[in-house]
């Protein structure tokens, strides 16, 4: 299956990180152009893919994840500002036929991603 999705994890609770808010982007030549925003559902996804098989196209796109706001609004003490409140995540997208997953495993303090399955 094509198309593009993601997955978020926190890795301060242990557990999937819902209600954080994500954005994509793609970067074009006339700057960038938002394409979807949404929210994790309890399972640290999105209800749908950020991209379905036939609207992806080859490009430049980001991510946005909003965690700073996620560990706030779970009680997590965080200074002001915090050391991580947006995660943006910047990757290139080169063969539309294949499926690209882009999870993020995150802390207050630390963030991992990679090009998952």
């Amino acid at each position: 299956m094509a198309g593009l999705t993601t997955h978020i994890l926190d890795t301060h609770g242990g557990l999937p990180a819902a209600g954080v808010a994500v954005s994509l982007r793609r970067i074009g030549p006339q700057g960038p152009q938002t394409l979807v925003q949404a929210v994790t559902n309890a399972d640290g996804r999105t209800e749908a893919p950020l991209m379905a098989p036939d609207a992806t196209r080859p490009g430049i796109y980001e991510i946005d994840f909003a965690i700073g706001a996620y560990f706030r609004e779970r009680g997590v003490a965080l200074p002001e500002p915090a050391f991580l409140d947006i995660v943006t995540v910047r990757f290139g997208l080169s063969d539309t036929t294949l499926h690209y997953h882009v999870p993020l495993l995150a802390s207050p303090y630390g963030y991992t991603t990679y090009r998952g399955s």
